[in-house]
C-alpha cells in the first residue's frame, strides 16, 4: 500500500512539474513578444534634399495618415531600423505639437510646411517624456526617425523632403 501512495505522490509531482515547466514556457514567449513592443509595415519613402535639390538619403517610412496611426505614432515600437522612420501626414497645415509618452526611442522631429519644407527639427528626443515639441510654424507633415539620424545626413531647416 505504501508502493502505491509513493508511486501516485511522485506521478503526480512529475505532472505538475511538467505541467508548470509549460506555463512557464507560455509567459515568458508572451513577455518576449511584449518586450518586442509593436511592429511596423514600411510601405513608402522619404527623400531628404539638400537646397539645390539633390538626394541626400532616403529613409523607408510607415505611414500614419488617419487619425488612429497619428495618434499612436512610434509609441510602444521598441525597435527601428537605421533606414526607417515614420511620416505623418494631416489633411491641412497647422502648428503642430508632439510629445514622447510611451514612445521607448529618442527620435528626430522633422516638421514639414505644405512646400516640403523642413521648418523645424527636434534632435534626439527624450524617450517617455511629456514635453511638447512644437513645431513653432504651421506644418503639413512630420518625419520620425531615429535620434541622430539628421545630423548624421546633414539634414537641416530649410531643406526639402520628396514623398
Amino acid at each position: 500500500m505504501a508502493y502505491k501512495t509513493i508511486l501516485t505522490i511522485l506521478l503526480s509531482l512529475s505532472l505538475l512539474f511538467v505541467v508548470n515547466c509549460g506555463d512557464q514556457k507560455k509567459e515568458s514567449s508572451a513577455s518576449d513578444k511584449t518586450s518586442q513592443g509593436r511592429s511596423l509595415n514600411f510601405t513608402d519613402e522619404v527623400t531628404f534634399l539638400n537646397t539645390s535639390g539633390e538626394q541626400i538619403s532616403t529613409v523607408r517610412v510607415a505611414l500614419a495618415d488617419d487619425n488612429q496611426k497619428r495618434n499612436q505614432g512610434l509609441m510602444d515600437v521598441n525597435e527601428l531600423p537605421a533606414d526607417a522612420g515614420m511620416l505623418f501626414i494631416f489633411p491641412d497645415e497647422e502648428p503642430r505639437s508632439f510629445y514622447m509618452a510611451n514612445t521607448p526611442l529618442p527620435l528626430d522631429i522633422m516638421y514639414v510646411n505644405s512646400d516640403s519644407v523642413i521648418v523645424r527639427i527636434h534632435h534626439n528626443t527624450t524617450p517617455f517624456s511629456s514635453n511638447q515639441l512644437l513645431s513653432e510654424e504651421p506644418a503639413q507633415f512630420v518625419v520620425e526617425t531615429n535620434g541622430g539620424y539628421a545630423v548624421s545626413h546633414d539634414i537641416k531647416e530649410g531643406m526639402k523632403i520628396r514623398f
